[in-house]
């Protein structure tokens, strides 16, 4: 049955217009926003759920072309690109649900000419090393002759990446050797036109060292400049986060992030399978909150927000967690798991009854349009349910942390419960971030119990009575600013802010791109614009472990529309997660990437090509 549909921007307004070749008896336009909508014509909203909107229409005639004008509820929330066009929209109709065919969705790959940056003048290497002395010569490297365990998964990466064998029976010689003088993770590499000599303090520097080597080849096509390299890590935590709940990705795309990763010396994924929108982790304790949350759309506990559409989704099992966990500790890198406590939890709430107070006679509504999306703690049926989740996530990662959430809780959360008011007198808390101080501490004390450190957003260390406490970990991502202040009282911080390093927002803020915009426009050169010890910080900066980008999932309908948000502006988040000079600024990450736009194409992985 041939439909068509179109959406365009108008100004603040979102021109709709939907065909068909038969006539349609009063259908329901479905469709998803990133945040709530309103109807300005053509149509009478019937229900919303946060963004995911239904329209009815009036009976449409065969050959008819239906007008609908949308705006967004929010005046703030103007469309300010294409991804704030309807996602997943389809009719519901007396025969059953019927597809709109999709708008373009993700950057336009080619859409403008890469901007050149010209030559780099110095070693053409990301993440840039502490030091790089260069000596005359060079050596030509096509393969190295080397028995090190570390070379042949480095080997069987070049391999899975498209790249060149990087071991063969004849090639460079490599000698391989560990000093302990180094300090851990650190490696030197010296470049002779003899061949290659590695000394590493470790397993890990010795990866790092094969690392190094693979990009030099290809960035130097096979020839590679004489010279000797000291390198070591600045941050034990170099992350990429991955949010899976939104979309749910498959595991061979997650592999996939984990070898780009491994690439570009990023050793933290941060897996986040549980929002409002999904629980996709199957655990035997609750079975009932992914059974019924892992799909969303049409007939679904959760409909089809983000771009759900008719039916979308899945969730990880023990196997698949198995092979993620193997591939990453093969390759360097741990998986950091994230549940959501108290706030993202609407999915939680509908899938498991009983963790609102029945009393509450207010409802909260989340920034992203939830209304009821937090745990109440004054619930029985909340630590029923939390209490051996927490255990079993933890259980299943090696890393021996869990992230607990703990971000965006609605500003009115509980106003209206008795539960909550007798929770506040019973144990001295006043304010909202009190009480959830009070719970965040009590889930992260069950987690000590368990060998576990807890982290969180930078949010859970709100509250008169110290937060999360626990020797948590906390990631700042509404700026640097919060995660100084966590630091000032005591907390280990990871900086990934929202303004640099969330590669969901839009390159740019032309119409014709991609990606949201709430916290800026994302250009390459932004990626370095900033420190991860403030200047004014330096008192902390012991307290200051990492970096991290993240990717959120909002508008993501296919897994290779994550490709072209991430690259190339990784590598702006790799050179800041090690170069311990942080020498790498705008003009230098735009000339690098210059550099690495063929490593990109070889290995397949899609990038964005415009200014």
């Amino acid at each position: 049955m041939p439909l068509t549909f179109s959406a365009a921007i108008h100004g603040a307004e979102i021109n709709c217009e939907i065909g068909t070749d038969i006539a349609l008896d009063r259908p329901v336009f479905c469709f998803s926003l990133l945040a709530a909508a309103k109807v300005i014509s053509g149509g009478v909203l019937v229900r919303s759920v946060a963004g995911y909107t239904e329209v009815a229409l009036p009976d449409l005639v065969a050959g008819q072309v239906h007008a609908v004008v949308l705006a967004y509820r929010n005046p703030d929330y103007s469309p300010k690109n294409r991804a704030w066009l309807p996602l997943g929209p389809y009719l519901r109709t007396k025969t059953g649900p019927l597809p709109l065919p999709p708008g373009e969705a993700g950057v336009r790959i080619g859409a403008s000419a890469f901007r050149q940056a010209g030559h780099f003048a110095g070693l053409k290497l990301i993440p840039q090393p502490e030091s790089w002395t260069a000596n005359l010569g060079s050596l030509t490297l096509s393969a190295v002759i080397s028995d090190d365990p570390a070379m042949e998964i480095l080997d069987a990466l070049a391999l899975r990446l498209n790249l060149a064998p990087l071991l063969a029976a004849t090639g460079t010689p490599l000698t391989v050797g560990r000093d302990e003088s180094l300090p851990p993770a650190a490696y030197r590499l010296t470049i002779a036109p003899s061949g290659i000599a590695l000394h590493s303090s470790d397993e890990t520097g010795c990866f790092h060292a094969g690392i190094t080597l693979m990009n030099l080849r290809e960035t130097y096509a096979g020839e590679l400049p004489c010279g000797v390299i000291l390198d070591a890590p600045r941050f034990g935590w170099r992350g990429q986060h991955l949010d899976c709940a939104r979309h749910f990705y498959s595991v061979d795309t997650i592999l996939r992030l984990l070898d780009l990763m491994a690439l570009l010396k990023l050793n933290r994924f941060h897996w986040h399978f549980s929002d409002d929108e999904a629980f996709r982790l199957q655990v035997t304790c609750a079975p009932e909150i992914w059974q019924k949350t892992e799909f969303r759309g049409e007939g679904c506990l959760v409909p089809g927000v983000f771009g759900g559409g008719i039916r979308s989704g899945g969730s990880y099992c023990r196997t698949d967690v198995a092979k993620i966990l193997a591939h990453a500790a093969r390759l360097q890198i741990e998986v950091l798991p994230e549940i959501e406590v108290p706030a993202h939890a609407f999915a939680l709430n509908l899938a498991r009854l009983g963790m609102r107070d029945p009393g509450d006679n207010a409802s909260e509504v989340s920034i992203q349009g939830y209304s009821e999306n937090v745990l109440n703690p004054a619930m029985d049926a909340t630590w029923d349910v939390l209490s051996p989740l927490v255990q079993e996530v933890a259980s299943r990662f090696p890393i021996g942390i869990l992230h607990l959430g703990c971000d965006e809780l609605p500003s009115d959360a509980w106003s209206g419960s008795p539960q909550v008011a007798t929770l506040k007198r019973d144990h001295g808390l006043v304010s909202r971030d009190d009480v959830q101080g009070w719970m965040m501490s009590k889930v992260a004390a069950l987690l000590v119990t368990q060998g576990i450190r807890p982290a969180a957003w930078e949010e859970a260390a709100k509250g008169g009575n110290g937060g999360v406490g626990h020797n948590a970990l906390l990631f700042s991502w509404t700026g640097q600013g919060p995660g100084v202040a966590a630091a000032r009282q005591g907390y280990d911080v990871v900086m990934c802010p929202a303004q640099n390093v969330y590669f969901d927002m839009a390159h740019s803020g032309d119409l014709a791109d991609w990606g949201a915009t709430w916290a800026a426009t994302i250009a390459l050169e932004d990626v370095v614009r900033w420190k991860p010890v403030p200047l004014d910080a330096e008192d902390v900066a012991h307290r200051i472990v990492g970096v991290e980008g993240c990717f959120w999932s909002e508008f993501t309908s296919k897994d290779s529309e994550m490709e072209p948000m991430l690259a190339p502006r990784i590598l702006g988040l790799a050179n800041k997660a090690w170069d311990v000079n942080d020498t790498v600024d705008g003009q230098k990450l735009r000339a690098l990437a210059d550099c690495y736009a063929p490593i990109f194409d070889r290995i397949r992985w899609k990038r964005h090509t415009g200014a």
